[in-house]
């Protein structure tokens, strides 16, 4: 089954973006990748900005996706984290192409600061909404220290979006960054007895 111009657009964008960034990404670039014809970019997302925008939500929202199936099937907020970090570095190395495009989107970059920050702001609370319910969930069983729930999750995202830029958006090729952060997380907030 082929999909859809509107779907082709969208996926053209995501690449055009993670490459280009929102600056050096045009509606005409996004249209050629496409295959398709400019106003028919214009037609389905208006402006650039919502094109972006759309783009980077809809990566999360499959992120979200995928972040929760595997970590549904997991008994302890320890194992929950852990599985969270495990499946959030493995979907930007799958998703290498357009992944950029979350990093270029989000409210912990500068690369257009005229986005709508409150809006993407909200879609990527989600994703630290989810590390704060592994930190209830841990705390609650005994695998996790009991911390500041709230400013906890934003450390550990902190540092999951640190080991992700340093992949992408750096020169530094640091073999086994993404395992390493993973471990480092989970030292940092695991019970001793655990």
């Amino acid at each position: 089954m082929s999909i859809g111009k509107k779907e082709r657009i969208l996926s053209a964008a995501q690449e055009i973006f993670a490459r280009c960034g929102y600056a050096g990404t045009t509606m005409k670039m996004v249209a050629e990748q496409a295959g398709v014809a400019s106003g028919l970019v214009f037609h389905y997302f208006e402006s650039k900005e919502n094109l972006f925008m759309v783009a980077g939500s809809e990566l999360i929202d499959t992120m979200i996706t995928e972040l929760r199936a595997k970590t549904n099937e997991c008994t302890s907020g320890y194992d929950a984290l852990g599985m969270f970090i495990e499946a959030y570095l493995d979907f930007t190395v799958e998703n290498e192409k357009t992944f950029p495009t979350v990093i270029r989107c989000s409210p912990f970059s500068d690369d257009n600061p005229d986005l709508d920050r409150e809006k993407i702001g909200a879609k990527f609370k989600e994703l630290i909404d989810m590390i704060e319910e592994f930190l209830r969930r841990g705390i609650e069983d005994g695998s996790l220290e009991d911390l500041p729930i709230s400013q906890t999750a934003f450390m550990l995202y902190g540092s999951i979006v640190g080991a992700v830029r340093t992949r992408f958006l750096t020169p530094f090729k640091v073999p086994g960054l993404y395992e390493e952060a993973r471990r480092f997380i989970l030292r940092s907030v695991c019970t001793q007895s655990f």
